[in-house]
């Protein structure tokens, strides 16, 4: 890490992405941080138009300001799409300043949006890390693991209300069949009983009656009532 100065305001230290610069005092609105440096770079020339590197910072169409030398403490200033400070660009004089767009407090990084191309070119297809799209990424996962909660809850609402359904559809099921046996049984013992009736009064009624005198006891053998009073 490059040496800085204890009058300084601010230090390199770890972030979320690498490394970071971070205020150490307090640092008021509006306040100059520190100055974004580098050899001027120009498009007209290709051999300053064929450098590449994610430290580039475009002044105008024509002058950029190639900031990947180490002694550019404003290089390790990370993205953030709600920073605390800004870029104050002087396209005439060459010459760019982070200035701070917040009161930041010590231990507290120092951050600002590094624009639309920058952020479209080298943030979103690995995605930002700042803390605000920390947030969001958190959010939308809670967001998320609410959704599955509530959905498997509902599923097992579903579940167990089918569950009772069929249980009671069992139940009449079991009641219909136990009545139907009930009345099968409670109708075969009253046939018996209307057929046992039947029966005996039939017999009866074939039988002759003792005072009748149609049949007669004579010496042990059954004798007709008019032959015997002859």
């Amino acid at each position: 890490m490059p040496a800085i100065s204890s009058n300084k305001p601010y230090r390199v230290g770890r972030s979320r992405t690498g490394l970071g610069l971070f205020a150490t005092k307090p640092i008021k609105k509006g306040a100059k941080i520190v100055r974004y440096f580098g050899p001027l770079l120009d498009s007209r020339k290709k051999k300053d138009d064929a450098i590449e590197n994610k430290y580039l910072f475009e002044l105008n169409n024509r002058w950029t300001i190639d900031g990947s030398v180490r002694k550019n403490i404003a290089r390790y200033i990370n993205h953030a799409c709600k920073p605390n400070a800004e870029s104050d660009v002087s396209p005439r004089k060459r010459k760019v300043v982070i200035r701070a767009i917040k009161n930041i407090e010590p231990g507290e990084e120092i951050n600002y949006d590094y624009g639309t191309d920058y952020f479209k070119a080298y943030l979103k297809p690995i995605g930002c890390k700042c803390d605000a799209c920390e947030k969001k990424r958190k959010k939308k996962r809670a967001e998320a693991r609410a959704e599955r909660l509530r959905l498997k809850a509902k599923a097992e609402r579903k579940a167990l209300k089918k569950a009772e359904k069929e249980a009671a559809k069992a139940e009449q099921k079991l009641a219909r069949k136990a009545s139907k046996q009930e009345l099968n049984g409670n109708a075969k013992h009253a046939n018996g009983k209307l057929m046992n009736g039947h029966t005996g009064k039939a017999a009866a009624a074939k039988l002759p009656s003792a005072k009748s005198g149609i049949f007669a006891k004579a010496r042990g053998r059954p004798v007709q009532e008019s032959q015997a009073s002859a």
